[in-house]
């Protein structure tokens, strides 16, 4: 009975001591309702029997009033509940940031005390609210990385002691509201990774007197560099991937030390930076003025900018120029002066660029040797596509093995690969002389014994060059044997010199004629080999005349032929069989322009030939086939004979047989890889090209995989030699692709293709590599389902993760599948205008890109 008694006491005790501190309508029953709520449970840090202000991440002003509450990380997740939180009202600062809260309640506008807000990675998704404005004395608000769509409200104006706005990683659309301008205490605004559009609101550069940080990244912002003139005190400023043109030199004011205007349009001179303005060269630490449209010389002012550590002025259309004084950079840690027409030699001086870590000079003529590097930080060397020769030093070979990337090839250079594996001779070195002195046993050359030593050398010289000479026989006789039906197929074509047409082809599905007189008389021009005379008579032996064993696919714009032009220039031969609607100068003029449209995802424009009535684009050899062969057509590691790669499968171990018996196809790393490499091409197209280039038929089947496994996507321009006729034809076939405005064109859907059609193909390509299914024909639930309704069906549902390829399924994390499958989901709209730009979509891959782990 007095046992019985006392634990009645004790009850009572801890349940007056639990409503004593949690009394209805004070903080600590607010904030204790809010924590339980979003599912964090009593404990230690959170013990709800305890008072409020004893509590982690809680700070009272005194033992009633919360002012400050933190929660971040705690795994809070789902909708905020009214009565909780959005009831503190002394509270001034709140981080509820790293959690997976989904939604806020109606009473959270009405903190108006609140001067520091933190929502930042969340899943907060719906248009943020215009009660925004209530917080008058908001000083700080991070809402980046959450699903925030719609407009920002202008009722933004009201936040006039707001210093700090971070808004990136959204889904905001439309313009930048007008009432930003009122804000002019900010001193950082982050908006990039959006949808915005439209341009500035008039006066926004010179209406924050004290912001230090603007970054309006990756949005469709258009405007003039005029609009950006005026920042008086931005130090960093980043307009990467967006739609500005006009003069650099309007950008260049103020006490700026990181600019970022890559994958812009800009044009100008660097060397018209006016020297008697604001701007410094010196201060300037970080540099990035990629892929724009700029020209003349850099060398000289660059030259100046002594503090910089991160340069990077590649793909623009500079002149030729020779190297920048390097020893004035001792700084720098990335310097990428990918195809920015330098000529010369490479300065010793980069030797002495202690901290650098990247080194990009591909795509220049720069000749003679490679200095010795010494840096022991290099990650990334590339001098690729220049006219290097001699030997690659032994001090960058050694490195090699601790680098992430490299590549030596189109060179005339020459090395001893002791060490390196044949995957990676045939990927970084291609066009490289691997040269090593004839092995000797190293014992052989001790000194034993003084007597008979110059016999033993002899002797076993003479057996090194005896085995050296048989070897070499027996690679003739191999060579000889794999190539003999080829040969033979050259031979007798050129002993025969039918040279004389016209000349009529056939494939399985069609006739084509080329309407020549003479072969020998119609030019073929190759545009890094414009000294090569070909003519139409060099295709006809490349390809056998043609021959259906020389076959490779009949795409849609005709038949594609393997070729080996004369200097073993290894091509695909594609003929246009349509008609086009050009004439032979307007045909021409367009395939030159194709030629120098260069990015390290699209199959390259080798050259082309006008043959009567045919147009003959020919481009390199791509070794792996395309995605669609790899995807759907073959078990992983298997050929078919119609596939680009056809000789490489049978012959050549280092193939695509690799990708089967390596599984890279079977894992989430390489396919990401692939959508990636596919979305900055087709980036590129819209955004890096002027005027836009619009693909129009952008599927798996037009992405290939170099020897370097890298996806390039090929037929970009041609649709355009064919007038509209093809655009129809394209909008009739290619079952699962067409996007829903060319079958059911509405009112308010824009007349013909545009850059949004080209994101829809995209969208399905990326359905494809996350599913491994067919846009159609595919083993789908309902005869009348298409790979799009489907999936979209699926994540409209939450249960994208069915949909995952079983292949992939365990490769990677499920989220990035999800979140993979939902940029397509955003990618194929019904409505155009619902879409977002390549730029965009480029963007939110990388969000996701795998680990390295």
């Amino acid at each position: 009975m007095g046992v019985s008694c006392l634990c009645l006491i004790l009850v009572v005790t801890l349940f007056f001591r639990q409503s004593v501190c949690q009394q209805p309508n004070t903080d600590g029953y607010f904030v204790s309702q809010f924590l339980k709520d979003m599912g964090v449970k009593t404990s230690q840090v959170h013990n709800f029997s305890n008072p409020v202000c004893s509590w982690q991440g809680v700070f009272c002003s005194n033992q009633e009033n919360v002012v400050k509450f933190v929660a971040s990380g705690l795994g809070l997740s789902g909708l905020v509940s009214d009565n909780t939180i959005g009831k503190l009202r002394n509270l001034q600062s709140l981080d509820l940031s790293r959690n997976k809260i989904t939604g806020l309640p109606s009473d959270f506008w009405s903190l108006g005390s609140l001067k520091i807000l933190n929502l930042s990675y969340n899943q907060i998704s719906g248009s943020l609210s215009s009660n925004i404005g209530n917080f008058g004395v908001l000083e700080s608000m991070d809402l980046s990385f959450n699903n925030f769509s719609g407009n920002v409200p202008e009722s933004i104006s009201s936040l006039a002691n707001l210093q700090v706005l971070k808004l990136q990683h959204n889904g905001f659309e439309f313009v930048i509201p007008r009432g930003i301008i009122n804000c002019k205490s900010l001193v950082s605004m982050d908006f990039s990774r959006n949808q915005l559009n439209g341009t500035l609101p008039k006066g926004f550069a010179a209406a924050f007197p004290k912001l230090i940080s603007s970054n309006l990244a990756g949005n469709e912002i258009h405007g003039r560099s005029s609009d950006l003139s005026g920042m008086v005190s931005v130090t960093f400023l980043n307009i990467s991937s967006n739609l500005f043109q006009g003069s650099i030199v309007d950008v260049f004011r103020g006490p700026l030390e990181v600019i970022d205007l890559s994958h812009n349009q800009f044009q100008g001179h660097i060397s018209q930076v006016n020297f008697s303005s604001s701007f410094s060269w010196s201060q300037l630490v970080y540099l990035d003025l990629s892929e724009n449209q700029l020209s003349g010389a850099f060398s000289e002012n660059l030259n100046k900018a002594q503090n910089l550590q991160y340069l990077n002025i590649a793909y623009n259309r500079f002149s030729r120029q020779k190297f920048l004084q390097i020893d004035n950079f001792p700084k720098l840690e990335y310097l990428n002066l990918s195809k920015t027409n330098l000529v010369g030699h490479i300065p010793v001086e980069i030797s002495l660029l202690s901290n650098l870590r990247t080194l990009d000079l591909s795509k220049n003529h720069l000749s003679s040797r490679i200095p010795p590097l010494s840096t022991k930080r290099l990650q990334t060397f590339d001098v690729s596509y220049n006219n290097l020769t001699g030997n690659i030093p032994l001090s960058i070979l050694k490195k090699l093995p601790r680098m992430g990337k490299f590549n030596f090839s189109y060179n005339n250079l020459t090395l001893c690969a002791t060490r390196l594996s044949t995957k990676t001779l045939k990927s970084a070195f291609i066009g490289s002389l691997n040269s090593c002195p004839i092995a000797a046993n190293p014992s052989l050359f001790k000194r034993k014994s003084s007597t008979h030593r110059g016999l033993k050398l002899a002797l076993v010289l003479a057996f090194s060059l005896i085995c050296l000479l048989v070897g070499l026989l027996f690679f003739a006789f191999g060579c000889r044997r794999k190539t003999r039906m080829w040969a033979v197929k050259q031979y007798s074509y050129k002993k025969e010199q039918i040279i004389s047409g016209p000349f009529s082809f056939q494939t399985d599905s069609t006739t084509w004629v080329a309407d020549v007189k003479q072969a020998t008389s119609v030019p073929v021009v190759i545009f890094e080999k414009p000294l090569l005379n070909f003519t139409f008579a060099d295709l006809l032996s490349a390809t056998s005349n043609f021959d259906r064993g020389t076959l490779l696919a009949e795409g849609r714009f005709g038949p594609v032929y393997r070729g080996f032009l004369q200097g073993g220039i290894h091509v695909a031969v594609k003929v246009l069989v349509h008609g086009s609607t050009m004439t032979d100068h307007e045909a021409a003029r367009e395939l030159e322009y194709l030629g120098r449209i260069k990015h390290p995802n699209l199959v390259p424009l080798t050259g082309y030939c006008l043959a009567g009535e045919q147009r003959i684009a020919i481009y390199d050899y791509m070794e792996n086939g395309n995605l669609q062969n790899l995807l759907h057509d073959l078990p992983l590691g298997l050929q078919t004979i119609e596939d680009w790669s056809t000789d490489t499968w049978e012959e050549d171990n280092n193939g695509i047989q690799n990708v089967g018996s390596e599984g890279l196809l079977t894992t989430w790393r390489f396919r990401y890889k692939i959508a990636l490499g596919t979305a900055r091409a087709l980036a590129f197209l819209h955004h890096g090209c002027s005027p836009p280039i619009i693909h129009i038929d952008v599927k798996s089947s037009s992405v290939y995989l170099d020897m370097n496994l890298e996806p390039r996507l090929s037929d970009f321009g041609l649709a355009k030699i064919f007038g509209h006729s093809i655009e129809d034809e394209i909008a009739r076939g290619t079952p699962g692709y067409v996007p829903p405005e060319f079958l059911l064109p509405e009112s308010g859907s824009p007349k013909g293709a545009t850059p949004y059609s080209d994101v829809y193909g995209f969208g399905i390509v990326l359905f494809e590599l996350v599913t491994g299914k067919k846009p159609a024909e595919d083993a789908y639930e309902d005869k009348e389902t298409t790979l799009v309704s489907w999936v979209r069906g699926l994540v409209r549902k939450n249960e994208g993760s069915r949909a995952i390829d079983p292949k992939i399924r365990g490769t990677g994390p499920k989220s990035q599948f999800v979140e993979a499958l939902k940029i397509g989901y955003l990618c194929t709209a019904d409505h155009p205008s619902k879409r977002p730009s390549m730029q965009q979509v480029v963007g939110l891959l990388k969000d996701i890109e795998p680990s390295m782990n």
